[in-house]
């Protein structure tokens, strides 16, 4: 019999829907923690599994979602081996000892650093923890689910691959417009997780089968992999009381159907689906013919929210975090001034590098534990993909395990010690490499470049590395040594372009080495380059000249319909070469980052340094908050609303504006800025995710309020109580599970009865404007920014 892994790539198979939903029916209790059921309630979990099993599935989840460390501290492997070995009953029970039991993993209810306090290494261990006890109880493979943030998701995969030899699946959770929770994209997080070499992909949960539909498109044409879809029974509603969800099964059926002939692999449900539902989409898709998920072959890298695909139109990599000749770079690195090397990043990305490199190799330092870390900060302010510089092997692995997305490596050359040492770490992590077209010599003819080209793309091969991640360096070396090197290199790109059929790269500026007038050669050199073949240079985006050849090219080339970009670039300059593209200022009068900057791109040293200039060279402190503070908040904040700025650069820049109000606070000598009103925030009984409340918590602070903060699993009475001795005025509930609505509904109903002046406004995954509406609440935020203008709007009525 084949394998899972074999099955899905070949034949439909076909997934269990919903726990949470069928246990509540069950009789599991609003914020009882399911997964304790497998010892407690063996018959019902055993009941749950039958039903799947009976309905035709080909995986099914053993009860394990939430069974981790945070939820679970003394009872992990005891929680997951009972929910294991029910599902192994229930299934010998059922006949159906082909059926594959699933370990499901669940999110950790965490964000991780720098947004949240759970470093990555322990989101791999607490995964792990999980990945063990599953092993050791039998499970056949592991499902990643629900996961809503890349890092996490990393994390948890890392985990499965290091502690098993399993099948890994994994389904992401998306909004309506294909967002993940923290920015990321389909086409950002495709990149990553085949690259860690998962075996299958997808998405599940938050939405129903048809609201799935667009995002489904984008997977099938981006993923290479097989992929699952788990949709939800549509979103949930309130009717007589009850929770339910309003796609049937014929219904979920037929759009199943629709979405297994868009070109997806598994197929099964979610929240409120049922035996019933799997049963008829199982009826109407098996009869389908069945089509494999094709290789697409596209040279991708990736950060949390952006992916970067070459070609045609070459990728500019930024070359200025390198302190290769820069002796202000090199003092910043031996200072461990990392602001400083931040800072080279943002100049490079507002200048339009589309993806930093990133070198910080000095005899001097620990090269493995700077670039990690430097790696960390600049992933977490742009996003930006980066490029890791590296002759370090544990200098690449360390940056590539904390690294939230696909990175490029540069570099491996022809030397096979050299590829031994990093194919095996891109194997692992993922990454598109760069191949040096020299080995123990450096070849001076364009064909002898070929020959080491073809050598570095078949030992890639040897480790499974498919010839799209693998981007060939033609050389560029001076011709003020050698006249002929500048045509050697362009031959070497247009054989590598059409012989090959690879992508390339040049670090472009090494071809004016001892010239005078340096960037006129550079830029042209580059404008003959593109038309060459060249895929991506390695320049200095700050360079207006290097700039102005791009852009010219990329007009020239057909690159830029309509003009546009050159257009955007140049309108209203002077008439003259090389003048520079109209540019936002970023700093102020002394040349300092000025202090919307700071708040704008998350760096809170920065900021508290620009609060104090400010405040020594005479600035009022709550002028400063009103006037500098406060309004770039709102940029950022509307920003997110705008979906142009995603969650991780929100909570930096109100870490960057907390930086700034830390330093104002010792200024302000009594005078205390006026605090717009209190209110209380709280996760429902039983739901021990926080992340949502966390965040909202974060940007009130920002914008003036004082938060009382009650937690998670907040007791209905407890809510209640502490908004009648501090007469509260509005209360802010947060709730993920489906199954912890309840307690939700019931929390709105018992302030409703003791303090009915008090509004109620509500967030969550599983929640809806119209659910919301249902179930009391006065307002639905649908994220941290909409309740913050929601407080707005309450205050200036009460205040009125």
């Amino acid at each position: 019999m084949n394998t899972i892994r074999e099955r899905i790539g070949n034949e439909w198979v076909f997934f269990d829907g919903g726990t949470g939903s069928i246990l509540q029916k069950m009789g599991l209790k609003g914020g009882e923690l399911p997964e304790r059921w497998n010892l407690t309630h063996p018959a019902e979990i055993k009941q749950l599994y039958r039903g799947y099993l009976e309905a035709g599935v080909n995986v099914f989840n053993a009860n394990t979602f939430g069974a981790n460390r945070l939820h679970y501290p003394d009872e992990v492997e005891e929680i997951i081996t009972a929910g294991i070995e029910l599902a192994k009953q229930a299934r010998l029970e059922a006949g159906r000892e082909d059926a594959c039991i699933a370990l499901d993993i669940g999110p950790s209810g965490k964000l991780l650093e720098p947004l949240g306090d759970l470093s990555f290494a322990d989101a791999v261990e607490l995964f792990a923890e999980e990945v063990r006890a599953g092993v050791k109880a039998g499970a056949d493979v592991i499902l990643i689910e629900t996961m809503s943030d890349s890092y996490e998701a990393k994390a948890a995969v890392l985990a499965a691959k290091e502690n098993s030899d399993l099948p890994v699946f994994i389904t992401m959770t998306f909004d309506a417009e294909g967002k993940l929770l923290t920015g990321g994209t389909v086409e950002s997080i495709v990149p990553m997780l085949e690259g860690l070499r998962v075996d299958a992909l997808g998405m599940n949960c938050s939405l129903g089968p048809r609201e799935m539909i667009p995002i489904i498109r984008r997977f099938t044409q981006c993923a290479s992999l097989p992929i699952i879809v788990n949709p939800n029974a549509g979103l949930p509603e309130t009717r007589h009381g009850q929770t339910i969800y309003p796609v049937d099964s014929d219904e979920f059926a037929e759009i199943m159907s629709e979405i297994a002939d868009l070109g997806v692999q598994g197929l099964g449900g979610c929240c409120g689906t049922t035996p019933d539902h799997i049963r008829k989409l199982i009826s109407a898709v098996s009869k389908k013919p069945f089509k494999p998920n094709s290789r697409k072959h596209r040279t991708v890298i990736s950060s949390y929210s952006n992916a970067v695909e070459f070609g045609p139109k070459p990728v500019i990599i930024g070359e200025r975090i390198n302190p290769t000749g820069k002796k202000t770079f090199q003092a910043a690195l031996r200072n461990n001034d990392i602001d400083y090397i931040i800072a080279q990043g943002f100049q490079q990305e507002d200048a339009g590098a589309h993806v930093l490199d990133v070198n910080v190799g000095l005899p001097d330092i620990d090269e493995p534990t700077m670039l990690e870390t430097v790696v960390q900060k600049l992933q977490g302010v742009t996003a930006l993909p980066l490029q890791l510089d590296s002759s370090n092997a544990k200098a690449l692995e360390q940056a590539m395990r904390v690294y939230n997305g696909k990175p490029m490596i540069n570099s491996v050359n022809g030397k096979p010690e050299t590829m031994a040492a990093v194919f095996p770490l891109v194997a692992k992590y993922g990454g598109v490499v760069v191949g040096l077209c020299l080995d123990e010599t450096i070849p001076s003819t364009a064909q002898e470049r070929i020959e080491v080209a073809k050598k570095i793309l078949a030992t890639a091969e040897s480790y499974g590395i498919d010839r799209s991640d693998i981007v060939i360096d033609g050389l560029a070396m001076t011709v003020s040594a050698d006249s002929s090197s500048g045509a050697v290199t362009l031959e070497t790109i247009r054989r590598c372009t059409q012989e090959l059929q690879v992508h390339t790269i040049l670090g472009v500026s090494n071809i004016s080495f001892g010239l005078p007038q340096r960037n006129l050669v550079n830029a042209h050199f580059l404008a003959m380059a593109m038309q060459s073949g060249l895929s991506c240079a390695i320049m200095n985006p700050n360079n207006d000249q290097m700039m102005a050849g791009y852009r010219a090219a990329n007009v020239l080339l057909g690159y830029d319909p309509q003009c546009t970009a050159f257009v955007d670039a140049y309108a209203g300059t002077a008439e003259a070469a090389g003048t520079a593209a109209n540019k936002t200022s970023i700093t102020d009068a002394a040349g300092d980052l000025s202090l919307a900057h700071c708040i704008e791109r998350g760096l809170a040293g920065p900021a508290g340094q620009a609060a104090q200039t400010l405040l020594t060279n005479g600035k009022d402190p709550l002028a400063l908050i009103n006037e500098e503070i406060i309004p770039a908040l709102d940029t950022v904040g509307k920003g997110f609303e705008a979906k142009t700025i995603f969650l991780p650069q929100l909570l930096m820049s109100a870490d960057a504006a907390k930086a700034a109000f830390a330093v104002i606070k010792e200024q302000l000598s009594g005078k205390e800025q006026q605090k717009k009103g209190t209110m209380i925030l709280a996760t429902v009984k039983g739901d021990i995710h926080d992340i949502g409340k966390n965040i909202v918590k974060v940007m009130l602070e920002n914008y003036g309020y004082d938060v009382l903060d009650l937690g998670k699993d907040v007791d209905p009475q407890v809510i209640v109580d502490t908004a009648v001795k501090h007469n509260i005025k509005l209360v802010g509930l947060s709730a993920l599970m489906t199954t912890t609505v309840v307690a939700m509904e019931e929390t709105i109903k018992l302030l409703r009865k003791t303090k009915p002046d008090t509004r109620i406004v509500v967030g969550g995954a599983v929640l809806t404007p119209e659910y919301a509406e249902r179930i009391g609440a006065d307002a639905y935020a649908k994220d941290a920014m909409a309740t913050v203008r929601y407080a707005d709007q309450v205050f200036a009525e009460h205040n009125d």
